[in-house]
This record gives C-alpha cells, structure tokens and sequence, in this order.
C-alpha cells in the first residue's frame, strides 16, 4: 500500500512536470512557425492542459483499465470548474472580459449534454468514441477560426502572448517537446499502476480512483496555471485554461478512450458524478452571464461555494463506495 502511494505522488509529480514542458516547447515550437499566439493559445495551451488526462486514460484502456480513463475525464471537468476554479476565485475574484471566451461557454454546455447522450445507454462504444473524436475535430477548427477572426481588442490575446515563451531556439522547443512525449507516457504508467493497487487494496472500484486521486492528480497543471494567472491578473486566461480542459477531456480523453477499449458506464456515475459535472457546468454558464451578479464575474464566494462542493463530492464518492447510498 506505502509502495502504491510513492508510485501515485510520484506519476503525478512527474505527470505535471512533463506536462508544463510539453506545452511550453509545443507553444514555442508553433509560435517559431508563425502561427498566431490566439490559436496557439486556444488550441495547443488547451490540448496541452488536458495531455495529462489524455495519456492517462490512453495508457489505462490498454492497460484494460478503462474504469479509471472514464472517472479520470469526468473527475478532471469536475476538479477543473470546483476546485481550480474555487482556490483561484478565492485568491482573486476573476472576471471575463473575452468574447472568446464569452462564445467558448455554449460551445462546453452543448458539447457536456451531446456527451450525456451517448453514455445513455451505459456505454460508451468504439463508435461512440469516434463520434466524440470528430466532434473534437469540428471544435479545434472552430477554434482556428474563432483565434484568426477574434477581435484586436480581446484581452485574452494580449494574455496568451505574455505567456507563449518568445526567443526559444527551434533546438530548443524541439527538444523539450519530445521530452514531454517521452515522460508523459512513462509518468502515466506509474501513476496508474499506483492507482490500480490502491483500489485493490481498498477495495473500491478503479472508477472511483479515477474520478478522485486521478483526477485531482491530473488537474494540477490546470490548479497551477489559473492560479498564477490570476496573480499577474490574466483572469481571462484562467477561466479560458479550465474551459479549454474540459472541452479537450469531454470530447478527446473520452473519444480516444472509448475507441481504443469500449467502456462500461455504470449508472450510479451517470445518476451522480456526470450529474455534478453538468450541474456545475451549468452553474459556470450561469455566472458567465449574470446570475448572481454582474455578467462574467466570479466573486470569492462563489469561488468559496465551487470548493465547499467539491469537497463534500469527494466526501460523497467515499462514502457511497464503502458504505453504499447515504
């Protein structure tokens, strides 16, 4: 059990530290090619966040895992709204002032009830994936479009571009983004085999593993990077970095999941957990456009209700695994 611990601080240590790498030789890379920083920003940085969540629930569906790759996608979009989006608004209150972003939060709604949809039956299969692959594809265009189109006034622009590393050497960029590729695979394995013999130790399902330790694990690159936008006031960026996740983890972490291995739903992760990930999705749309206050503000106690919640799911989790329905 002490073994499986070190293994599962160790993978998520490395995992995140990978993951950072990756996606600053991956954004010098693209900027040296000259692709604008907007899609550079609403593309690679997003797909980039989610790498960890990606590799994961690759390497646990081979792994015949696929229990902890679905917990791990729906736990991740629930970490990244309730809890990164709870500290960081309690740090600072966030406000978007990004109609990028402003035209990103339907896309997330509609795309998380299209997702809902297809588990319906409980399952989701091969083609499933497929459908959920090609719906990634159809966003990520639409993203190129929405980055080339956006307004010169957009505030987020002038964000991604004071993040977006400038005078790497292409050696450079190269080199760190192959060195992502390389220890994301590595850093995954760890952190899944840890994941697996804690929940045989345990005695739990490897869902719950996934949508708890894993997902919280995996969603430390987007903790860090709201976080410290929110400190050199990008909040624009901080709210962009958890929407980009969750569209990323929604379609691409499922989609290519489901089409490596086809993954048994069970209902009570419908009934309860992709509930509390739509809900609170919703909630997100809601404060985007004014409920409760000023359009597209997050004030500190909303930041302080998205933590509470997240705190008493995760205490839900535990307690229906090991004691059954409260």
């Amino acid at each position: 059990m002490l073994m499986s611990i070190v293994y599962i601080v160790l993978g998520v240590a490395l995992l995140t530290w990978a993951a950072e790498r990756f996606v600053m030789g991956a954004s010098a890379l693209a900027r040296n090619l000259g692709v604008a920083p907007m899609v550079i920003g609403l593309t690679v940085v997003g797909i980039g966040t989610s790498t960890p969540e990606l590799v994961i629930s690759v390497v646990a569906a081979l792994r015949g895992n696929a229990g902890i790759a679905l917990g791990n996608a729906i736990g991740s979009n629930i970490a990244n709204i309730a809890l990164v989006l709870g500290i960081t608004a309690m740090i600072r209150p966030l406000e978007v002032r990004s109609e990028t972003l402003k035209r990103e939060y339907p896309v997330l709604l509609l795309v998380s009830f299209a997702t809902l949809f297809v588990l319906m039956d409980g399952e989701l299969s091969r083609q499933d994936g497929i459908f959920l692959l090609t719906g990634m594809a159809v966003v990520m265009v639409w993203m190129v479009g929405l980055g080339l189109q956006r307004p010169k006034t957009d505030p987020l622009a002038a964000e991604f571009e004071a993040e977006i590393p400038e005078n790497w050497p292409m050696p450079k960029a190269v080199f760190w983004l192959g060195a992502g590729l390389v220890l994301l695979p590595l850093a995954s394995r760890i952190l899944v085999r840890g994941a697996v013999d804690v929940a045989l130790a345990l005695g739990v399902n490897e869902v719950v593993i996934g949508l708890t330790v894993v997902a919280i694990g995996t969603s430390l690159p987007e903790l860090a990077a709201a976080v410290m936008s929110a400190i050199k006031r990008e909040p624009d960026l901080a709210i962009g970095t958890v929407i980009g996740s969750n569209l990323f983890n929604t379609l691409g972490v499922l989609g290519l999941a489901a089409t490596i291995s086809p993954i048994r739903a069970p209902p009570l992760l419908l009934e309860r957990d992709y509930s509390i990930m739509l809900g609170l999705t919703v909630f997100l749309f809601l404060l985007a456009y004014g409920f409760g206050g000023r359009p597209g503000h997050i004030h500190r106690r909303d930041g302080a209700l998205l933590l509470a919640i997240f705190i008493s799911y995760i205490g839900l989790v535990y307690y229906t695994s090991f004691h059954g329905s409260p």
